[in-house]
């Protein structure tokens, strides 16, 4: 909400000339790519150059990519951040991997600090971690085959 309300503090902002200098070279830009036709080009240069406020701008260049990249760089980059979306693991996955770290380095601190402070053989207690700890890596991995799956 907080993101939202700054957006349109901004898209209420009155833009300079600077600004609307700057969206009709992205406009330029895009008519030498080929992204634009000419009278296509002419409409929104007209109306950058009767822009009062960045609300007026923005939806100028909103369907343009950045100067410069092809089709195959921007499906590219959409692409690796679907990827990269599907590898995170969701929030109560991280934390209950959190809560099973931080408990498996505590156990295992505890214990060697009494292995070496007492003299005799020490039952290894931190090797029962391995069991919560396979539990949540067969559901880890079970979540994100199901969440694979869905996107396909």
């Amino acid at each position: 909400m907080a993101k939202e309300v700054a957006r349109r503090e901004i898209e209420s902002m009155r833009a300079a000339d600077a600004d609307r200098h700057t969206v009709a070279e992205q406009l330029k830009s895009a008519l030498d790519e080929g992204r634009l036709s000419l009278a296509e080009y002419d409409e929104r240069v007209r109306d950058v150059y009767a822009a009062r406020t960045y609300a007026d701008l923005m939806p100028l260049v909103a369907d343009l990519p950045k100067p410069g990249q092809s089709a195959a760089e921007v499906k590219g980059r959409r692409a690796d951040e679907v990827r990269r979306e599907a590898r995170r693991l969701p929030t109560a996955l991280m934390v209950l991997w959190t809560i099973w770290g931080s408990v498996a380095a505590v156990n295992l601190a505890v214990w060697i600090i009494v292995a070496t402070t007492v003299a005799g053989d020490l039952y290894p207690w931190p090797v029962w971690l391995l069991v919560p700890g396979a539990a949540l890596a067969v559901t880890t991995v079970g979540v994100q085959t199901i969440r694979r799956r869905r996107r396909r």
